[in-house]
């Protein structure tokens, strides 16, 4: 799928997303805007300091259990997640790929659909990035496999939902919350 294809769909998703706060449905009106005016470039990590990002919570199969990275750059817990690649297909397939690089577990089913975003800034230890556009999906895991470290993180991990590590970044925690949730009332992803 082309570039703009991919932005095309994303524009799609989150115009038919029910957003499930009125923060959120502000927020989503402003990630519109963001794609309607750079396009394509607000896809690419290098389209500027200001870009999207795919982000994907993974649950275990009965959502009591979270996997959190320990990211090597921003010194906190967080969700996978990261930048749209040139070969994504679309924002949901970069958040699974991203998921399945960081976590190194293969057997990962997405749950269909938008569930969060989240625009948050960023220090120094990010380089030229400064604000990332994120956008929140969840994956829920489909065998016992083991989680093992990737090249961004020191640590791979689950957690009870009720108890996360510190430090967590940002809003992880409200973010799990309310990601949860959604999952929860999403038809057959979870038992």
């Amino acid at each position: 799928m082309s570039s703009e294809a991919v932005a095309a769909d994303l524009v799609r998703e989150l115009e038919g997303w029910p957003a499930p706060t009125p923060g959120l449905a502000q927020l989503r009106r402003e990630y519109l805007d963001l794609v309607s005016s750079r396009g394509v470039e607000a896809l690419r990590r290098g389209g500027g300091p200001d870009h999207l990002t795919a982000s994907c919570f993974v649950f275990s199969a009965d959502l009591e259990r979270t996997l959190l990275c320990f990211h090597r750059k921003g010194r906190f817990w967080v969700q996978t997640g990261g930048h749209v690649e040139a070969t994504d297909g679309s924002i949901p397939e970069a958040a699974l790929r991203e998921a399945r690089e960081e976590s190194g577990l293969a057997g990962l089913r997405l749950v269909p659909g938008v569930l969060d975003l989240d625009r948050h800034e960023l220090g120094a230890a990010f380089g030229a990035c400064r604000t990332h556009w994120d956008v929140g999906f969840a994956a829920l895991t489909t065998t016992d496999e083991q989680p093992r470290v990737s090249d961004e993180s020191e640590q791979v991990a689950w957690f009870p939902v009720g108890d996360l590590p510190t430090p967590l970044a940002g809003r992880v925690a409200s973010r799990l919350a309310l990601l949860r949730d959604q999952v929860r009332r999403v038809p057959g992803s979870s038992r």
